[in-house]
């Protein structure tokens, strides 16, 4: 894991105390998992983050924020994999957990226009708001699950090649005595 590199990245919660729209936050962010990069806390995180990513709702950084704080995950992490859903992906994303729902249901999935308009699928919410939510709580929970077990492999793999970098060093300055 690039551990040092992804802490440059991330706000430490120092700067979110000073950041003036985010001073409210201050008295909970003293939780140390929070913030830390360990295997149980960024796996916890890739679960809470690709599952509100599949949440067709508003402010899914909001809900993956209060989730990481109640499972005391990585914060930033959290937050950051709901961008897994944005502007682009979203369309696609949201027609296929709508149609897996449908599967599921086993009720025909409708046909979308590509010029649909807003209005239109306000209109047709009514119709498809079951399968769509079915769907995406499946598809989020199946994906979520992935991450979290991917991510727990990726960590332990990589520390097992440190592990046995580190004895081969060991090793090689032995023999050189």
């Amino acid at each position: 894991m690039p551990k040092k590199k992804l802490q440059k990245l991330f706000p430490t919660p120092e700067q979110v105390r000073q950041n003036k729209s985010l001073a409210f936050l201050a008295p909970l962010m003293g939780k140390p998992n929070l913030w830390h990069l360990n295997r149980r806390s960024v796996a916890q995180a890739f679960f809470i983050g690709i599952f509100c990513a599949f949440i067709p709702m508003p402010f899914q950084m909001a809900l993956a924020a209060i989730l990481a704080f109640y499972f005391n995950s990585n914060l930033p992490i959290s937050v950051g994999l709901v961008w897994l859903s944005n502007p682009i992906t979203m369309p696609p994303m949201f027609y296929a957990t709508y149609s897996f729902g449908a599967y599921i249901l086993d009720i025909p999935a409708r046909e979308f226009n590509s010029d649909m308009s807003l209005d239109s699928l306000f209109a047709q919410l009514n119709e498809i708001w079951l399968p769509l939510y079915l769907g995406s709580l499946l598809a989020g929970l199946i994906f979520a699950c992935l991450g979290y077990v991917g991510m727990r492999i990726l960590w332990r793999m990589h520390v097992i090649s440190h592990w046995q970098k580190r004895k081969a060093e060991r090793l090689a300055r032995q023999k050189d005595r």
